[in-house]
């Protein structure tokens, strides 16, 4: 079974405590300098000291997780980047939910604004660097790759390709870059991509469907009249050298052109997960069955709310589980240690308990550190129950 460790108090001071090389991922939500509702603790982003720190405890090739906002990802990266980490990537975290913070102008400016409406939050993904190859990295270390089949994601379509008559699945079907054995793709999903969304109705509208991916203006020389996302194609390449062979470098990709997948398009091929519900928020915790703020309520309704005595959680900015458990699995391998310095509420150490990991958190404020304790101790007991039931069918076998 899974165990945790919450240390309380300032994160650059409890990481100079932990040994060296001694966690396999770093996954967390930091501040992210924004000064959200007049938070002490958010008037910066993480200072490049406490990325060193992240650097110096994470094993050789382990991966660093990292949230922030749009207004301050450049800082955060900046700083990530300065303590020694390589950049491999960004997640977009999408979702439909966001409130606009905009200042509404009046009188004949009426209809102009401050701000955009929110729609994502990008993860920094970095690696700390190691000698030699990954694969023998991953062999001394368990670090250094992504765990892509653990995250692969699920689909009724036929992820397979079809070029010239041809199918080529396996891996190549699923995102990878050489063809498989078999014909279908693989059976566990598409290849993870670098977004994540909320399916909510304003994110699945912005990914409709796109029959053809476009694929057949590749081999036609005409102007394509329909089923583009982004407008009509001015025309094909069927006079180009690659036109019906393997690409030698005309074109820039590695297939010949009219390859495409056989699915829908839509924001189905991307990994879902709501965004926090009321019930992951307060699981384990004392809490009303009301809900904090009115379901129209305003930003300054959502900032002067009575969060600790109507809501279990009174964390402001608490990710959902899922999402977590999928973020961890990733880059974590199994049995892994996952580190949060910026622990808050314990989605983190939720998450890692959910997947089987160990978990190491640091949180500055003991009545978050109270909250993220009974968040992951319900979160342990419903895994030994879950366990346990396991055990009981294998026992005397299913009806």
């Amino acid at each position: 079974m899974s165990d945790y460790t919450i240390m309380v108090g300032d994160c650059l001071e409890l990481l100079r405590r932990m040994p060296d090389s001694s966690v396999d991922s770093v996954v967390t939500d930091p501040p992210y300098g924004l000064s959200f509702m007049g938070k002490k603790w958010d008037y910066d982003v993480p200072a490049t000291e406490v990325w060193v720190e992240c650097l110096r405890v994470l094993k050789p090739g382990g991966h660093l997780l990292a949230f922030a906002g749009t207004r301050t990802q450049h800082r955060m990266a900046v700083r990530i980047e300065d303590a020694g980490f390589e950049i491999r990537d960004m997640i977009a975290w999408v979702y439909g939910s966001g409130f606009p913070k905009s200042h509404n102008l009046g009188g004949s400016h009426q209809g102009w604004g401050t701000a955009l409406k929110p729609a994502l939050e990008p993860i920094t993904v970095a690696r700390k660097p190691f000698p030699g190859t990954v694969a023998a990295n991953v062999v001394e270390h368990g670090t250094g790759a992504l765990n892509i089949d653990s995250c692969r994601v699920t689909t009724g379509d036929d992820t397979a390709r079809i070029s010239n008559g041809a199918i080529k699945g396996g891996n190549f079907g699923a995102g990878g870059s050489a063809p498989g054995p078999i014909a279908g793709g693989h059976s566990g999903g598409r290849w993870p991509a670098n977004l994540i969304h909320d399916g909510s109705p304003e994110v699945l509208t912005a990914f409709p469907d796109a029959p053809g991916q476009l694929a057949a203006a590749s081999i036609s020389d005409t102007q394509r009249a329909g089923q583009n996302v982004y407008g009509n194609m001015k025309r094909g390449r069927g006079a180009e050298a690659s036109a019906s062979s393997e690409n030698a470098g005309v074109v820039g990709f590695h297939m010949r052109p009219g390859a495409r997948r056989l699915d829908s398009g839509s924001a189905a091929r991307f990994f879902y997960c709501a965004k926090t519900s009321r019930k992951d928020r307060n699981e384990g915790l004392v809490s009303s069955n009301d809900p904090a703020v009115a379901k129209d309520a305003t930003m300054r309704d959502c900032e002067t709310a009575e969060w600790s005595t109507r809501n279990g959680n009174s964390h402001p900015t608490v990710k959902p589980t899922e999402l977590m458990a999928y973020l961890l699995r990733l880059v974590t391998p199994p049995g892994g240690v996952a580190l949060d310095p910026f622990m808050g509420s314990g989605s983190t150490g939720k998450a890692a308990m959910r997947e089987g990991f160990q978990f190491i958190g640091c949180e500055i404020d003991e009545q978050y550190a109270a909250i993220a304790r009974a968040r992951i101790d319900h979160e342990i007991n419903r895994q030994q129950e879950l366990q346990a039931e396991s055990d009981q069918l294998d026992l005397f076998g299913t009806a």
